[in-house]
């Protein structure tokens, strides 16, 4: 008795979480006209539930058309909810995915301004590089004169250089956040990126989006199918329990045991049953080894209605 109310629950409850995702999936995919899809995708959804609870109860009293489409309607409606809860999986995997590559863009920006702040320090390396080079190589008694001509130009390229550290230290800061965010957005692709590696082997970076639609295609054959037939078994268990006949008041073993110690009283036992279920037992008159004549009475016994 339990079982089948917990059965039929279970079924509602998948139906209804189906049919959640499977709405919103739908608003998704048709974005111009969220309202009507919602209001159409429920109606649907509560129509295959009736529909499949309905043609299961009464698939043994309908023609061969009415059961055909029916059946292809419940399909077709299972489809359809199966494409929202993709739409909606998919969205959820496609917005993850824009996040990390906002994430990737927003660095590669600050990447971009680091190389050319280090190469502006490079550039001012060179140079100061170069200015020793001459002041080496001058004879020893320009060294000054060299030394006093360049001053200027390394006071120039010290300031050059402090500023593009600066610039450095300061665009590596910025960057921290964003690398911390990166992280953790990896961390929840990395079952994904798991499961790519097993199905892929080496170089599965390119079919990351395979393995989830590999995943997503599992999830949808399972969740609205297994709330369908969850239903259709919990209907079966309610139709079994109706159809149960229920115990009689008296049983065949309690008639035969009534005729048989009818015989041995010397009265015999007619026994029929009409179509009301009621069940007449009647004694006939006999003689019995005295010669005195036996009248037995007609009982009435009523069944309890199937």
């Amino acid at each position: 008795m339990k079982m089948k109310w917990l059965t039929l629950g279970t079924s509602l409850t998948l139906a209804a979480t189906a049919a959640y995702f499977s709405i919103v999936g739908l608003m998704t995919i048709f974005s111009g006209a969220v309202v009507g899809i919602a209001i159409m995708a429920t109606v649907l959804e509560f129509g295959k539930l009736v529909s499949a609870a309905w043609l299961h109860y009464e698939w043994d009293r309908i023609n061969n058309l009415v059961r055909g489409y029916f059946t292809a309607a419940v399909i077709v409606l299972m489809l359809i909810t199966s494409m929202g809860i993709f739409g909606f999986l998919s969205k959820a995997h496609i917005d993850s995915a824009l996040t990390g590559d906002t994430y990737s863009l927003e660095a590669s920006i600050i990447d971009t301004r680091i190389a050319a702040e280090q190469s502006k320090l490079k550039a001012a390396q060179d140079r100061i590089e170069g200015l020793d080079y001459v002041l080496q190589t001058s004879q020893p008694k320009d060294r000054n004169y060299v030394n006093g001509r360049q001053t200027e130009e390394r006071n120039n390229l010290a300031i050059t250089i402090d500023k593009a550290v600066d610039s450095i230290v300061q665009y590596t800061e910025q960057k921290l956040p964003i690398q911390r965010l990166q992280l953790e957005q990896e961390s929840e692709l990395g079952p994904v990126k798991y499961i790519a590696d097993m199905i892929y082997g080496s170089g599965a970076e390119e079919y990351y989006d395979n393995a989830v639609r590999w995943i997503i295609l599992i999830i949808i054959f399972v969740f609205d199918p297994l709330a369908i037939m969850l239903l259709i078994v919990s209907t079966a268990a309610f139709k079994r329990d109706r159809e149960t006949p229920a115990k009689p008041l008296v049983d065949n073993s309690q008639v035969m045991n009534m005729e048989i110690k009818e015989k041995e009283s010397g009265l015999s036992v007619e026994i029929k049953e009409n179509e009301s279920g009621l069940v007449k037992t009647g004694l006939t008159t006999t003689l019995n080894e005295s010669g005195l004549v036996k009248t037995g009475l007609t009982t009435t016994l009523k069944r309890r209605k199937i």
